[in-house]
């Protein structure tokens, strides 16, 4: 479940939080009850859960005659263990996220808020949880703080501080199958993580439907939440809508 850790930079109870995601994914949620958290080093950002380019040249100078192994293949590692849920901070929706997020025209954005985003993991008893905002630095000038393990992955590029990101993290290897029901499926390497135990009726403040689609896909988003019994607000997007004059 969550709990609070002294390197996690947390916003505000009521900070607003979106995650994007296409329609297959969050029927997934659903089936499951459960968020997907993705391991860190099957990100696109190939930096993901490294240091900088200042840390590395540290480490050559002093650590290289002292050991086998270079301080960088450690932390290479070291991400594989590292599972991440990444989750927009923004008062409004974000035209560049549904760009960004989705594979298809056809998703949803959850609103929530990191007060419900902290309250929904208490379903999972296995391990904890901890969640913080990303710090955006020049990973050719700037140094990430050492002494903590996950420092690496509260850091990105300043390339992506178009995400304002909040990001849920686990410590856990991730297994390559799963078992649903009495099925046992083998996970595709692109996608290895783990499925948290979520209360979505907890977690989810509202659903809106992405942009630009038919009347009949927003008609289904609000069927399917029905159907798992999720008492929750499904809209279209503010994107849709044109100037009421």
């Amino acid at each position: 479940m969550y709990k609070e850790h002294p390197e996690f930079e947390e916003p505000d109870d009521e900070t607003i939080i979106w995650r994007y995601v296409d329609f297959t994914k969050f029927i997934s949620y659903l089936v499951r009850n459960a968020l997907f958290f993705v391991r860190s080093d099957k990100l696109f950002d190939r930096y993901e859960g490294k240091y900088t380019e200042v840390d590395v040249k540290l480490w050559e100078k002093i650590l290289k005659p002292k050991i086998k192994m270079k301080q960088t293949e450690v932390y290479d590692e070291f991400r594989k263990s590292v599972n991440l849920s990444s989750w927009h901070m923004n008062e409004n929706e974000s035209a560049a996220m549904w760009e960004i997020c989705l594979q298809s025209n056809e998703g949803v954005t959850i609103q929530s808020t990191f007060k419900r985003l902290k309250d929904s993991f208490n379903p999972h008893k296995e391990d904890e949880i901890h969640i913080g905002k990303v710090k955006y630095v020049d990973y050719r000038k700037d140094s990430i703080p050492k002494g903590n393990i996950f420092n690496p992955s509260l850091y990105k590029r300043k390339a992506f501080e178009h995400e304002r990101e909040l990001r849920a993290v686990i410590m856990k290897f991730a297994p390559q199958e799963e078992t649903i029901g009495k099925h046992i499926l083998y996970v595709d390497p692109k996608w290895f993580g783990i499925h948290v135990k979520t209360d979505l009726n907890i977690l989810i403040d509202k659903i809106v439907v992405s942009p630009n689609v038919p009347d009949w896909f927003i008609d289904l988003v609000i069927s399917i939440v029905k159907k798992y019994e999720l008492n929750k607000k499904v809209e279209p997007s503010e994107l849709s809508k044109g100037p009421p004059y």
